[in-house]
């Protein structure tokens, strides 16, 4: 779908579906709000899929992966090589996100939107093979990004059609770490050093490269903040622009999208720029240890719902939500009512 159309197709939540879903857990044989976020997310869910009979047959991750050509300024403990190992991983079930999309019950759709090689056996959507060294040249074109928000939203389109309620984001990409801080830094308007962490384990002088290279691109690159594609392809990623795409695709069709860490997160903020009402079909799942994790949730005006020191990337955040979410709904949909149980119902205090 072109990206003008899944913009203007995006409407607000329905707040009527919202309150009627409010209204249920109220009714339910317990103390009001006691089971607090674990509400919070089936009123926004109805909200989301407009009526209080909530329901999500299959649930899934879609897994954007992509190479950054920023790797080249030593930014990384490990090279590009990674990224397709990875990638052919999840459809081994060797990953961690595979593992716990197994237990979680949730189907992981690895996606090719830009790795350096190609591989057999995972979904191929490329763009490029890689991105530019954001530290010499911009990353990609403005065409080159719009195209990759495109299979992001083109993806939530298919998911939907084969019948899928919910979806959760990942990433994969060695150097994706330095392009998301990049692009934070530029967003929320914040130093270079506070938004930028050790990613997958850096040591301090690396750090300090990792800097120099985001300071380096930045300074060259003049991305506009007021634009968030010009700041996606001046100093984003493939994988970024595809889980944002991604976003929109969710609002557009009406599906729920849950928020892994501080990639995923820094590309629900570019969504978000793109279309605010995008942030009403948002769950946020953790919180990245990453340091501009917390900061990413701020702009986003969400909270998380785990707090495990989580900094593992693949969707891993997300789909560690997908069990509480489910035992939300059983209790949504199973639990007796005051008025079944003859027992008078607790009232809102002062």
């Amino acid at each position: 779908m072109d990206l003008t159309v899944c913009l203007a197709q995006i409407q607000p939540i329905d707040r009527v579906s919202s309150s009627l879903c409010e209204k249920r857990w109220d009714a339910i044989a317990k103390p009001l709000k006691s089971l607090g976020k674990l509400e919070g997310y089936l009123i926004q869910i109805a909200g989301i899929q407009r009526t209080s009979q909530i329901q999500w047959k299959k649930k899934a991750l879609v897994v954007m992966c992509a190479d950054n050509g920023v790797v080249a300024e030593g930014v990384t403990q490990t090279g590009q090589e990674v990224t397709a190992v990875v990638a052919e991983n999840f459809l081994d079930g060797k990953s961690c996100a595979a593992i716990m999309c197994k237990d979680a019950g949730a189907d992981l759709f690895p996606v090719d939107i830009g790795m350096a090689v190609d591989t057999p056996r995972v979904e191929k959507h490329k763009i490029l093979y890689g991105t530019k060294n954001m530290a010499k040249e911009p990353a990609m074109t403005r065409k080159e990004a719009i195209h990759a928000i495109e299979v992001g939203i083109s993806f939530a389109e298919k998911l939907k059609k084969q019948g899928y309620d919910i979806l959760a984001t990942g990433e994969m990409g060695i150097g994706n770490t330095t392009t998301s801080s990049a692009v934070a830094s530029v967003l929320l308007q914040k130093p270079v050093e506070e938004v930028t962490g050790r990613g997958a384990g850096l040591t301090s002088a690396g750090l300090q490269r990792k800097i120099k290279a985001i300071h380096t691109a930045i300074e060259k690159h003049k991305p506009d903040p007021n634009d968030p594609i010009d700041v996606l392809a001046k100093v984003g990623g493939l994988d970024l622009a595809g889980l944002t795409g991604l976003y929109l695709g969710g609002a557009a069709f009406g599906m729920p999208v849950v928020m892994d860490g501080f990639i995923s997160g820094v590309a629900a903020l570019l969504a978000v720029r793109l279309c605010p009402l995008a942030e009403g079909y948002i769950l946020a799942s953790h919180a990245s240890k990453e340091p501009a994790g917390s900061m990413v949730l701020k702009a986003l005006g969400k909270s998380p719902s785990l707090t495990c020191d989580m900094c593992l990337g693949e969707g891993t955040g997300a789909v560690a939500l997908f069990p509480l979410l489910d035992m939300a709904l059983h209790i949504y949909e199973g639990m007796s009512t005051f008025s079944q149980i003859e027992v008078e119902p607790y009232v809102p205090l002062e």
